[in-house]
């Protein structure tokens, strides 16, 4: 795995909360064996694994945290909001969302699959940015399970180092 990343906060803004202190990170280019990928997350306790596309508008996961792999194609991504940052991602791009880190999908090619986890297979909920749902969700980020290793790299990934509580 290529081991450069990039890392986001995001703000507050009344309707999607983001996360306070843990930052987004982006690792480019990361994967090169795509059929190790699910075993890799599995040993690394996250599960409940899933495939398909990101949801064209925004939402976000209030109780858990969530890492996408781009196994195909392209899209274009905003992270944080309307207001956000827009990313465009690729096959071999890897995003670990902090819980409550708005995602949607701009655009993306016909073949745009990613693979989604959750650390220790939580389930997930989703959350749109409606305002009875932010009073809630900002009880809920901060309880998410913390990740016992980095989704990629295990207990020495940038995750690790970064999210350290």
């Amino acid at each position: 795995m290529n081991s450069k990343f990039e890392s986001y906060f995001f703000e507050d803004d009344g309707y999607f909360p983001n996360h306070r202190f843990l930052p987004t990170l982006v690792y480019p280019n990361a994967i090169e064996h795509f059929h190790e990928v699910p075993d890799t997350l599995k040993e690394n306790q996250w599960g409940n694994q899933w495939t398909g596309g990101i949801f064209d508008y925004h939402h976000y996961h209030s109780k858990t945290h969530e890492v996408l792999v781009v196994l195909e194609g392209a899209a274009t991504v905003t992270l944080g909001g309307p207001h956000g940052n827009v990313l465009d991602i690729e096959k071999g791009d890897v995003l670990i969302l902090p819980a409550g880190v708005s995602h949607k999908n701009q655009g993306s090619t016909d073949d745009f699959k990613v693979l989604g986890a959750y650390p220790f297979g939580e389930p997930f909920d989703l959350k749109t940015g409606d305002k009875h749902e932010y009073e809630q969700a900002i009880q809920e980020i901060p309880e998410a399970p913390f990740p016992s290793s980095d989704p990629l790299l295990g207990e020495k990934g940038p995750l690790m180092e970064l999210w350290h509580k």
